[in-house]
């Protein structure tokens, strides 16, 4: 049986050349990190240069260009590059730190408050009844929450593991056990109205987690909690930016792979977009 490991596209396919919104010094602390792990394992043979590969990779992560079209370009397999974006995201996403070296960090740098929010990134809706619980009965779509935490300018410091649409923000956080290790580092941290009743175990000891007040129907808001709340607002602000920047890589507008990838993929570009921005 003969193997067929053609390119994609065949010899007449149009290549073209374009740019990458990015700095090249990612670019260089990508190929360096793929040297060193090729080094490491002992490959001594690709398809492409280091520098090439990357470059294919954060085509893939930023543009959310498919791996078919890359493939083509290169004359190499659809499958080579699909191996590369993982083997990239892997080697990056165990540089990705954890809750709590993070908090640690930020209580040697002198701060006293973190942000928290949550958002959900879409995935494609997929057959079965596996994919119902990534249904957000919220957002009315299907997707995968995560939990980050930012500093007070908006910079990212955590991101949790990626679950199931239908998990409330809440939950997540009491999965990661947030409130307790924000008081083992002696932070705080703001929050908007969905995490209400996050720290409400000890009514006694100061909240780990602040957020504003919620009206019902029978209870209108005071003067007095309205200027709260919004006082909060314009405190948590730039965790929305933080957001912002994490969600510039096209690659999470919609994930179209397996979700429980997801979380070594949002890990991984958090490490990006901190050297993006810290450039």
């Amino acid at each position: 049986m003969k193997k067929n490991n053609h390119a994609v596209e065949g010899p007449d396919g149009l290549v073209y050349t374009a740019r990458l919104p990015l700095s090249s010094a990612t670019l260089n602390y990508l190929a360096d990190l793929m040297r060193g792990h090729l080094k490491k394992i002992g490959s001594r043979w690709r398809a492409l240069p280091a520098g090439k590969i990357v470059g294919s990779v954060l085509a893939v992560l930023r543009c959310d260009q498919r791996p078919g079209a890359l493939a083509g370009g290169n004359q190499i397999h659809r499958t080579t590059v699909t191996r590369w974006v993982r083997e990239v995201v892997g080697l990056l996403a165990a540089r990705a730190p954890r809750l709590d070296r993070a908090l640690k960090k930020i209580t040697r740098k002198g701060g006293g408050v973190v942000l928290l929010d949550g958002t959900l990134i879409r995935t494609r809706r997929r057959p079965g009844k596996e994919n119902r619980k990534n249904y957000s009965g919220k957002r009315k779509c299907h997707g995968l929450l995560v939990i980050a935490l930012t500093d007070d300018r908006g910079r990212l410091l955590w991101v949790s593991a990626a679950r199931p649409g239908r998990t409330s923000e809440i939950t997540a956080c009491r999965h990661d056990q947030l409130t307790a290790k924000l008081r083992a580092a002696g932070l705080g941290a703001i929050a908007d109205l969905g995490f209400v009743g996050l720290d409400d175990n000890d009514p006694d000891a100061d909240p780990a987690v602040i957020t504003g007040y919620k009206a019902a129907r029978n209870r209108p808001l005071t003067r007095g909690q309205k200027l709260s709340n919004k006082a909060l607002a314009a405190v948590r602000g730039p965790v929305e930016h933080g957001f912002a920047h994490l969600k510039n890589w096209r690659v999470l507008g919609k994930v179209r792979t397996d979700p429980t990838w997801a979380t070594a993929l949002v890990r991984a570009l958090l490490v990006l977009t901190n050297r993006e921005v810290s450039r």
